[in-house]
C-alpha cells in the first residue's frame, strides 16, 4: 500500500469515536503510514489501537500512548478532537471554559514537542475559541492552525438537496461563514441548484421565504439534530473533513470548503479572532479572503464576528490567554 507521506500525524482523543475513526480513515485514504494515537484513557486507546492493528494496513506504523511528549515529538500534523463532547441540550458555547483550558495545554504541548508542525486542526468545541487559544499558545504561524468549519456548509448543501429533490452534488457554492455556532452567517448569494441561482428561487413556489428560513435554522441546528438522532455528537463527518484539510497541505490539491482560520485585518474590520472565511489550503497552510455577499449577509457575518469577540474576551478574563497586547510575547507570529 502506498502513502502520500511518512511524516508523523498525531491524533489526539484517539480512544473516542472521532479520533479512532480518524485513524482508520487516514490509513484507508493512504494519507500517512506514521500515526501516533494520544489519549489519557489508556485502556480505551489500547483497544482502539488493537482494532487498527487487526485491520492489518500494510506498512502502517501506528503507536498509542497517554504521553503528549511521545505522541507529539516530531509530528508534522496534529488533529485534536480531545475536548469534552457536546451532549444533548448543550450549545457549543456551554463547553467554553473546560475546553479552552484543554486547548491552552494543547498549544503549550505543540510549542514544547513539535514547534515545527506544518498543520494543526482543532475540532473540539467551541472550535473558533479552542482553535484561537491553541494558536496563541502554540507559537505557530497563523496559517498553520485551523479549525473545522465545513460541516455547516455541507449541512446547508444537504438540506437544499433534500428540499429540491436533487443529488447533493448538484447543489454548489454553499457557504456559511463566521462562527461555528448558531450565530453563523448563512449565505444564499453564493449557492446554486444546478444552473439556477438560489437567490432566484427564494420567495417562489419552489422555495418560499418561510422554507428558506427553515433551511437556515436547520443548518444552524445541524449538530444538535445529530445528537438528537444518534444520542451522541457527530464523528464521521468531522473525521472525514479534518483529514481532507490535512491532505490538502500534504498534496497541495486543495480543499473546497470554508476553513476556520485566524483573521486580523483592520481594513476588513475583523481583528484578532478565528472564524470561518473563504479560504484556500495548500502546502503553506490556510489562507483567507473576505467573503462577498449581500448587505444583509455581510451584516450577519459582522454579528457572528462580534459574538466570537465576546467569547474571546471571556477566555481572556478567565486567564486562559493573555490580553491582546500580550499575545506577541507568547506567540511572536501574532
Amino acid at each position: 500500500m502506498s502513502y502520500l507521506t511518512d511524516e508523523k500525524l498525531a491524533i489526539l482523543g484517539s480512544a473516542g469515536a472521532i479520533g479512532s475513526n480518524m485513524v482508520q480513515t487516514a490509513l484507508t485514504m493512504g494519507l500517512t503510514s506514521n500515526i501516533a494515537m494520544l489519549d489519557p484513557y489508556d485502556k480505551g486507546n489500547e483497544g482502539a489501537a488493537e482494532e487498527i492493528y487487526h485491520c492489518s494496513f500494510p506498512g502502517a506504523n501506528v503507536t498509542w500512548t497517554a504521553d503528549p511528549a511521545e505522541a507529539l515529538s516530531g509530528a508534522s500534523f496534529v488533529i485534536s478532537s480531545g475536548g469534552a463532547p457536546r451532549k444533548e441540550g448543550m450549545t457549543r458555547e456551554d463547553l467554553l471554559k473546560g475546553n479552552a483550558e484543554i486547548a491552552a495545554q494543547l498549544g503549550k504541548d505543540i510549542k514544547s514537542y513539535c514547534p515545527a508542525a506544518r498543520f494543526v486542526v482543532v475540532i473540539f468545541n467551541p472550535a473558533d475559541v479552542t482553535g484561537l487559544v491553541t494558536l496563541v499558545h502554540s507559537g505557530l504561524a497563523p496559517s498553520r492552525v485551523a479549525t473545522l468549519a465545513a460541516l455547516d456548509s455541507t449541512r446547508l448543501q444537504t438540506r437544499l438537496g433534500q428540499h429540491f429533490g436533487v443529488p447533493q452534488s448538484e447543489v454548489t457554492g454553499c457557504r456559511t461563514y463566521g462562527g461555528h455556532g448558531e450565530m453563523m452567517a448563512v449565505f444564499a448569494s453564493t449557492a446554486s441548484i444546478g444552473d439556477r441561482k438560489l437567490t432566484d428561487l427564494i420567495g417562489t413556489d419552489e422555495l418560499s421565504d418561510e422554507d428558506w428560513e427553515g433551511i437556515k435554522a436547520h443548518t444552524r441546528q445541524g449538530g444538535k439534530r445529530i445528537i438528537q438522532l444518534r444520542g451522541r455528537s457527530s464523528f464521521q463527518s468531522p473525521s472525514h473533513h479534518a483529514l481532507l484539510m490535512t491532505k490538502a497541505v500534504i498534496d497541495g490539491q486543495g480543499y473546497p470548503w470554508p476553513v476556520g482560520c485566524y483573521v486580523d485585518a483592520e481594513q476588513a474590520g475583523f481583528r484578532h479572532t478565528l472564524m470561518a472565511m473563504e479560504t484556500t489550503v495548500d502546502g503553506d497552510g490556510v489562507h483567507w479572503t473576505l467573503p462577498q455577499g449581500t448587505e444583509g449577509e455581510m451584516a450577519d457575518l459582522r454579528a457572528s464576528y462580534e459574538h466570537l469577540v465576546k467569547l474571546r474576551d471571556e477566555v481572556i478574563e478567565m486567564g486562559v490567554i493573555p490580553a491582546l497586547d500580550g499575545w506577541s510575547s507568547v506567540n511572536p507570529n501574532l
